[in-house]
């Protein structure tokens, strides 16, 4: 059953342009082509690359953040109270006032008391810069070197200046050894990532993160099983030239260098806007939708790849959304405020600041000198999409 299901699912009419066969593609008079079972690979290389980032973190990302002065902020833990423990768990993170009043009332607490156990409750969910750091920092290393490496093998390559070469002689296009290298790094990168992602920082994008993984991932996997190789390796080369741009953005937010987290967010903003708004739809999805059938009809492979790119242009415009509002902020206010996914990290006397300074509801700044200009700081959370 399972030898049938196989042979139904690999049908050459299903992933190949018509009048071609896998036979074609099997390697002879030492020309060697891509084969879909070359990507198990990426499965234990995945593993190494988890392993590889843990040790990263701990032995180079760490001591390079307490060099850069990253510093966790010291966070006051709740007492236990098996009530509000349950609350928070299963009621919701911000009960509104009737249930904090409610729930002061069941544990003997003033208003007050229980409005501060929440807030210092979702604070201990929050995750430490210096953990953010890290994380950025593993991903900057490896996008950097992912894209420095990716256009070092597509510099002398036709296709890589004009698409439309991408389809010459398809499917009969023979694999190189620097290409196969670099497709199977990137493939275990990104299972990597969709394995650590539960253990990551966590974001408001976290599902479409989980989107994008899992797209790329099929992208990569279907390309290469395709031999799509030539187009695959734009799709990949035009993401890791903005990503690595992002994460060293994150890095100098969380080291509080603002001018260049400033300077750095701009450029990003405008080589993502470039690569996936401008030439992601205008060269590679036009090559894909109109030249790849110029000598061929339109198949099965086709439809597939196409309706893979089209998601993950979808993911492109959600996320420059979300880029756009930042970059408002930035005009308006002069500085990248914070990140639309993250959660702020909260005062632990941002009610009692506000008790005490009623001018500050309408935009007033209270007066009392250092303690309330580091209050303002607290209120206004710095910080920068992970």
């Amino acid at each position: 059953m399972l030898s049938s299901l196989n042979e139904w699912l690999w049908q050459d009419r299903l992933w190949l342009p018509p009048n071609n066969t896998w036979a074609q593609l099997e390697d002879r008079d030492g020309l060697v082509y891509a084969h879909p079972r070359d990507m198990l690979a990426a499965l234990p290389l995945a593993l190494a690359l988890v392993a590889l980032r843990i040790i990263f973190e701990r032995f180079v990302g760490l001591p390079l953040s307490r060099l850069l002065g990253v510093r966790d902020r010291t966070r006051k833990q709740v007492k236990p109270n098996a009530m509000l423990e349950k609350h928070f768990l299963s009621g919701g993170r911000k009960p509104k006032e009737p249930q904090l009043a409610l729930l002061a009332t069941q544990c003997g607490l003033t208003l007050q008391q229980t409005q501060r156990w929440f807030r210092r409750r979702r604070n201990q969910d929050l995750p430490c810069l210096s953990k953010k750091f890290c994380e950025a920092s593993w991903r900057f290393v490896f996008y950097l070197c992912s894209f420095i490496g990716g256009f070092s093998v597509l510099y002398h390559e036709s296709w890589l200046w004009t698409p439309a070469m991408c389809w010459d002689s398809y499917p009969n296009q023979t694999l190189k050894p620097a290409l196969y290298w670099w497709y199977l790094l990137e493939l275990s990168f990104y299972i990597s990532l969709l394995i650590t992602l539960p253990f990551d920082v966590k974001r408001k994008d976290f599902k479409e993160q989980v989107a994008h993984h899992f797209v790329t991932i099929v992208l990569i996997t279907f390309s290469y099983s395709s031999n799509l190789l030539r187009i695959g390796s734009l799709v990949l080369l035009l993401h890791d030239s903005s990503d690595y741009l992002l994460e060293a953005c994150k890095m100098f937010n969380y080291a509080r260098f603002r001018s260049v987290c400033d300077a750095l967010f701009l450029i990003f903003s405008c080589v993502f806007f470039y690569t996936r708004l401008v030439l992601f739809p205008t060269q590679i999805l036009y090559t894909t939708y109109y030249e790849s059938i110029v000598d061929s009809g339109p198949f099965f492979g086709y439809y597939f790849f196409n309706t893979l790119l089209a998601l993950l242009q979808l993911l492109h415009v959600f996320w420059s959304c979300l880029i756009v509002r930042m970059v408002f902020s930035f005009v308006k206010k002069g500085q990248i405020e914070k990140d639309v996914r993250s959660d702020v990290e909260e005062s632990d006397s941002s009610n009692e600041v506000a008790q005490e300074h009623p001018q500050l509801k309408n935009g007033a700044a209270p007066t009392d000198g250092p303690r309330s200009r580091a209050a303002g700081r607290l209120a206004n959370g710095h910080t920068l999409a992970t």
